[in-house]
């Protein structure tokens, strides 16, 4: 059986990008979100959560963009000077290494967060990572305990399969430098918790069987897409996507993904990408149905 989870990263970020995650889910091949606690348009998000049953909804842990959920000064390594997160994975990750990071202190921030999404009635189907951060060293272990903590079911383990990549890829992207980045930085991410699927089977956490979508991160093309639907491998594979709108609120902020929101807004509703999934018997799924297997 070949199942797919294609999941929006961001909900909650901005009115746009939930705007865009909703038309996706309902005209699409959407069947995930991954909620922001953290994000200007959390409350709308929520309530686009409670309207959508079909839609699934996990907690997305930041580390990376915006307020923290707790006191900024109960989290002073993760904050600058301006009580905001500061710095990607790549930065994070050198601050771990130096020990400026303290472990406490994310687990505490990431308890707010997912105590923020279950106080506003959403029980979190996965926990996942904006920008990959549960993946780092150390923060793996956290997010499992978290899962255990709140009774969640499933993680996103973000090792993505050099197959799925190639599928994914149609080697004519617009910027093939960011592709190639991209693709070193799931190979990274790979080495950096090369045995988390292993470490959630032991917690008795559930995540997918393959996953894709990183090297492909705003540069999603439908002839890409396309391939993969017909290249699937058996059992669960999650597809990370990042549809929207590039509203004023997301213009200001430092994301890239701007305009390829809508871009793959497009590609996930579109009617060719649709029938694709129905032609090649592809169960469209979200990481409840994962949970309840386990």
């Amino acid at each position: 059986m070949k199942n797919l989870i294609v999941n929006a990263d961001d909900l909650g970020w901005t009115e746009g990008v939930n705007r865009g995650i909703a038309e996706a889910h309902r005209n699409g091949i959407v069947t995930s979100a991954s909620l922001l606690a953290n994000g200007v348009a959390f409350a709308s998000g929520v309530e686009l959560a409670r309207s959508t049953p079909g839609l699934g909804v996990g907690v997305h842990l930041n580390l990376s963009d915006g307020a923290p959920v707790a006191e900024p000064e109960a989290v002073n390594s993760l904050v600058n000077n301006a009580g905001q997160f500061d710095g990607g994975p790549e930065s994070l990750l050198l601050r771990i290494a130096k020990r400026d990071v303290m472990l406490r202190e994310v687990e505490q921030e990431w308890d707010a967060q997912i105590e923020k999404v279950k106080s506003a009635g959403i029980q979190p189907t996965h926990l996942d990572g904006h920008k990959h951060v549960h993946m780092l060293p150390g923060l793996f272990e956290i997010a499992l305990r978290l899962a255990k903590r709140y009774g969640i079911g499933a993680i996103r383990v973000a090792h993505e399969a050099s197959s799925l990549r190639a599928a994914l890829s149609t080697g004519d992207e617009a910027n093939t430098t960011t592709v190639l980045k991209q693709g070193v930085q799931a190979r990274g991410l790979k080495l950096l918790a090369r045995d988390a699927r292993e470490q959630a089977e032991r917690a008795g956490i559930s995540t997918a069987d393959h996953f894709c979508g990183i090297a492909q991160t705003g540069e999603m093309t439908k002839e890409g897409v396309a391939r993969l639907l017909r290249n699937l491998p058996d059992g669960t594979t999650e597809l990370m996507s990042h549809p929207g709108y590039a509203d004023q609120d997301l213009q200001n902020t430092s994301t890239r993904l701007q305009a390829s929101r809508q871009t793959e807004l497009e590609i996930l509703t579109d009617v060719e990408i649709r029938n694709i999934v129905a032609s090649q018997g592809i169960r469209l799924i979200d990481y409840g149905f994962v949970a309840s297997e386990i």
